[in-house]
């Protein structure tokens, strides 16, 4: 097998040095359709979303796993939309990445999807730490995957994270190919910081 990596560096340009998990962390669409992530990593991928910030401790991050070749496994990838629907059911495993809205019966917790989005990085990060990649998907139809699960409407679908092993780059469709090789680019941090006294 013939991994992407054996031939293009996937690494981030930057301008300080990272954690090689964040400097190597890139989003690969090409996953090995065979490969299964044993549940001592997955627990330990999700324990780090468990331990991620939180605002007043609420921790509103909620998940659905879902390994290939289940039921729900299925039910995520008829919620997901466009070209994701044609690379992601190669992944071993899709997380649907919830917030949990209400603090109590009369407050929405404004700071749900914000935390959600932490617990995501914590796992991505965790994932990438383990030898495994993420790919994040905003390309959802978040209705058809909380009606698909009968979540209730404090629980906000907001986004799918497909989980796996690098795939042979001998498998991949010459669409699939050039988004894997193509450049990996970032904003100047000039260009982000607002103020910077």
């Amino acid at each position: 097998m013939t991994l992407i990596t054996d031939s293009i560096s996937r690494a981030a340009d930057t301008t300080s040095p990272l954690l090689s998990a964040l400097s190597e962390r890139w989003s690969p669409r090409g996953f090995d359709p065979t490969a299964v992530i044993d549940e001592t990593t997955l627990t330990t991928i999700l324990e780090a979303a468990r331990w991620a910030p939180s605002a007043s401790n609420i921790q509103p991050a909620r998940f659905i796993v879902a390994r290939r070749g289940t039921a729900s496994f299925a039910k995520v990838h008829e919620g997901l939309m466009g070209f994701n629907k044609a690379w992601a059911d190669s992944a071993s495993i899709l997380i649907v990445n919830i917030a949990h809205l209400p603090i109590d019966e009369t407050r929405e917790n404004p700071w749900a999807r914000y935390d959600l989005g932490q617990a995501v990085a914590h796992l991505t990060i965790q994932a990438q730490e383990e030898g495994l990649y993420t790919h994040q998907l905003g390309g959802i139809d978040a209705a058809t995957i909380a009606a698909s699960f009968g979540l209730t409407a404090d629980l906000a679908v907001v986004s799918v994270t497909a989980l796996g092993v690098l795939g042979d780059v001998d498998a991949l469709s010459p669409e699939l190919y050039a988004r894997e090789i193509a450049p990996r680019t970032r904003k100047p941090l000039a260009e982000l910081l607002l103020a910077n006294d």
